[in-house]
């Protein structure tokens, strides 16, 4: 993940699945501060939109190094709320890479160039805007390795989830059979 906030990651990363399957070694994960690829002495990583408006928007040049410092290879994913939505088949698609590399935008947006000259696809987790996109990329990325073998305690659990074969499951029920006159059908 390429981010200004990698704070936003170090507690999600290390509990429940995500933090499950780092202990297993079944994933590696990297936080970089997009800060650390800046050369002023402000470690400025935004200016205004050409064109004028409000808000700020991401630089690309501290992307794209902190990309080729990374050796990232594709599929690199810029978390965008213009992107397409991010699917489950999107999910499986990464499950089987090698790796994956996150690009977390914040402020208005990310400039373009970020996308294009990287490749990076873009992709949305909703219809609505968020602060940045390591939220997102938590979305992403707990979607993505609960589909890798050994990071559920039942892998058919997986397997048995909405969406995994293109349709929602039935409600879920468990003890007692009866709650508050609500009964188990």
């Amino acid at each position: 993940m390429v981010t200004l906030f990698p704070e936003v990651f170090e507690a999600a990363l290390s509990v429940s699945i995500l933090g499950r399957a780092a202990e297993r070694r079944l994933v590696h994960y990297r936080v970089v501060q997009l800060r650390s690829y800046t050369h002023d002495r402000h470690k400025t990583v935004d200016d205004s939109p050409y064109g004028g408006g409000a808000g700020m928007v991401l630089k690309p040049e501290p992307f794209f190094e902190a990309v080729e410092d990374l050796r990232a290879g594709p599929p690199i994913v810029l978390l965008s709320a213009r992107g397409r939505p991010f699917t489950h088949r999107d999910a499986v698609r990464f499950a089987v890479e090698a790796e994956l590399t996150l690009l977390c935008g914040h402020y208005k947006d990310v400039d373009q160039r970020v996308a294009d000259g990287l490749g990076a696809e873009e992709l949305s987790v909703g219809d609505f805007v968020l602060s940045g996109g390591e939220p997102a990329a938590l979305c992403v990325l707990d979607a993505v390795v609960r589909l890798l073998p050994g990071a559920l305690g039942d892998h058919e659990s997986a397997a048995t989830d909405s969406h995994y074969d293109g349709l929602l499951s039935p409600p879920s029920y468990t003890r007692p059979p009866s709650y508050r006159g609500m009964d188990v059908p």
